[in-house]
């Protein structure tokens, strides 16, 4: 292929060895039919870890090794919002503004750090570290939060959580080192799920900002960087190992009934395991609600070979966190869900998609992988089954669309990552264009108590339509934000008391249900049951299981336009309703915020409206047409934007 690659720009050596020891093993050890471009995103990955940003020599190199036109990969690269194209400093804090962090203080923490580090985006403490602005970083109950890159030769991704301002300069700096150690957590112990007296599930506590140590002297306590998320079950089922089992140790996850799921499938066979799955009823946890059993069957039964699967790893709606805190704390559950996922469906290559702002989940993920490769369950012969499966982790680079499940394929295949057009559906064309199973991970997770219990039995949970638990991703202004894990059927009030409601006694004004693509509900409609036909009859969703509290000292204008600018952000840009469409919402609830409404504000309402259909009607995938879902819901319930004057 004659690839035209950038004149006169090259690889410095250590570009060269950071690109090479990731293509050099994945191309040795498994070459793929469609050619090796299915490595650009690690090599990605692997030169921007190293140097900080991504040179043009660096894409060079990264072009000659893959066979990918510069043009292309250039392309793929500057999709990504974790990705440098032009120099900075090697250490990086992307600070979140988000709506959780953003009533939990983070726009005081971004005043501070301007006036202390310089504008977002510019080189401050004498060209050596930056800070930037950041959309939400899946830390929503411990707000707020900060994701740090360092890239050099001992480079790494931490997340600090409860950030302060001093912190923050204080890790850029150099002054005190942040980064966990991912061997060693906090130690957490279960507590009794009730409390028999007041019927309240009592929490799965780790470590809060006054728990741990001083980090230098003059700065504020902060929490330590690996504090669990509080979690509440009643009783605990997707939970039960959550501060019980080490995540890092197979040995402690077999103990506390790990693989057992696994081995029963087996027992059970394919079709059987397919059966039970289909009779347990369960839908999809991530928003879509599709039925499990269906996917499975469809996938099973494809004749085309061979079958993939792919676990969605990449949540990345505000607001929601399930997902990280399963695979921070239980993540070899993740991969037995897999295996059983795979055994079912003839799948013999499965990839865990996560998104990149998940460093502990990472590591966590990989030391599993590791672990259960070496132990025979995962590889050529599962358990000694004959049964052949193996999991490739794949980190996503910071874009919200990857949650699409074909912009997701995209991204895996070293594609910028858009979402198809659909048909043809992933079970009979999806990743590598073979029939792909794919299901977040919630919803895998589900599978081992469905194997192990029935089908009938999950059923048997929750109600006739929405069966089993559901976890509840509470944060915002609770007083105990964590989260929850509770069986479809109590109400929106009675979770929220569980959480104790709005922290320091205040007035509940509104909650967001299901995240940015989800509704605003008022104080007076909250008595509705969380199921999937009780928000419907509410004119309400469920989506991811996000449950943002907002007190009456929230400025839900802002809160509301936040999540306008959101969309605007994180549109792919592929198809022109979305892309103009996100613009042009945004810019009219910046003019209702400011006072300064074209013409009327029911002319901007009618405006908005009009957006939103031709959003809904014409995008290409779920990111149009729920982007003004949020923003309807607060014009229409909240009436947040009455107050607007003309010009």
């Amino acid at each position: 292929m004659d690839l035209h690659l950038i004149p006169g720009a090259v690889a410095t050596l250590d570009e060269r060895d950071a690109i090479d020891a990731v293509v050099d093993p994945a191309i040795g050890s498994r070459p793929h039919a469609r050619g090796a471009r299915h490595v650009l995103l690690p090599a990605l990955h692997a030169v921007h870890a190293r140097a900080g940003w991504i040179s043009e020599g660096a894409l060079n190199h990264i072009c000659e090794r893959l066979s990918v036109p510069p043009a292309e990969a250039y392309g793929v690269a500057s999709f990504y919002s974790m990705f440098s194209m032009k120099p900075r400093p090697t250490s990086v804090a992307h600070v979140c503004d988000d709506i959780a962090c953003r009533v939990n203080g983070a726009e005081a923490v971004c005043r501070d750090l301007e006036g202390r580090l310089g504008k977002a985006g510019e080189p401050g403490l004498d060209g050596r570290a930056m800070w930037v602005r950041s959309p939400c970083l899946g830390q929503c109950d411990r707000a707020p939060a900060v994701l740090f890159q360092l890239a050099g030769s001992e480079h790494g991704d931490w997340t600090l959580t409860g950030a302060t301002a001093d912190a923050i300069v204080a890790s850029l700096s150099g002054e005190v080192r942040l980064k966990p150690d991912a061997t060693r957590t906090p130690e957490v112990r279960l507590k009794p799920p009730f409390d028999a007296a007041q019927g309240v599930p009592e929490a799965l506590e780790g470590p809060d900002s006054t728990d741990t140590a001083e980090v230098v002297s003059g700065f504020s306590r902060i929490r330590d960087l690996s504090a669990r998320t509080r979690v509440y079950a009643d009783p605990p089922r997707l939970l039960r190992r959550v501060g019980v089992a080490d995540p890092e140790r197979l040995d402690d996850y077999r103990t506390h009934g790990g693989y057992a799921a696994l081995r029963r499938a087996f027992a059970l066979g394919p079709d059987r395991v397919i059966g039970e799955v289909t009779d347990s009823r369960l839908v999809g946890r991530g928003g879509a609600l599709f039925p499990t059993g269906r996917k499975w069957d469809a996938v099973a039964h494809a004749s085309v070979r061979p079958h993939y699967l792919v676990c969605n790893a990449d949540e990345s709606e505000p607001g929601t966190f399930k997902d990280r805190v399963l695979m921070e704390e239980d993540p070899f559950a993740v991969l037995e869900a897999m295996t059983i996922a795979a055994y079912a469906t003839g799948c013999e290559q499965g990839y865990l998609y996560i998104r990149g702002e998940y460093p502990l989940a990472t590591a966590r993920l990989g030391g599993a992988i590791t672990q259960a490769r070496t132990r025979g369950l995962l590889g050529d012969n599962v358990m000694g089954e004959g049964v052949r499966f193996d999991v490739e982790l794949r980190r996503g680079a910071g874009a919200y669309i990857c949650g699409e499940e074909t912009a997701l394929f995209n991204s895996i295949e070293g594609l910028r990552g858009e979402p198809r057009n659909k048909p043809p559906f992933p079970a009979q064309s999806g990743l590598f264009g073979k029939p792909t199973l794919i299901n977040n991970v919630e919803t895998l997770v589900n599978v081992l108590d469905i194997v192990l219990e029935g089908g009938q039995a999950f059923a048997g949970l929750g109600t006739e339509v929405s069966t089993g638990t559901k976890l509840f991703c509470v944060s915002g202004c609770a007083a105990r934000p964590g989260l929850y894990e509770v069986p479809f059927g109590v109400t929106l009030r009675a979770l929220i008391d569980r959480a104790g409601g709005v922290r320091d006694g205040r007035p509940l004004q509104a909650v967001l249900l299901g995240g940015a693509a989800g509704v605003f509900v008022t104080p007076d409609d909250i008595d509705f049951p969380l199921t999937l036909e009780g928000a419907r009859a509410a004119g309400a969703t469920l989506g991811s299981g996000v449950v943002m509290l907002f007190d009456d000292r929230t400025d839900l204008g802002d809160i509301t336009t936040r999540i306008a600018a959101f969309f605007r952000h994180e549109s792919c840009g592929q198809c022109v309703p979305c892309r103009v469409g996100t613009v042009r919402q945004e810019e009219a609830l910046r003019r209702l915020t400011a006072g300064a409404a074209l013409g009327s504000v029911e002319t901007e309402y009618a405006l908005i409206d009009d957006l939103a259909q031709a959003m809904r009607d014409a995008s290409i995938c779920g990111l149009g047409h729920t982007a003004s879902t949020a923003v309807q819901s607060a014009i229409r319930k909240l009436r947040v934007f009455d107050k607007g004057t003309t010009r």
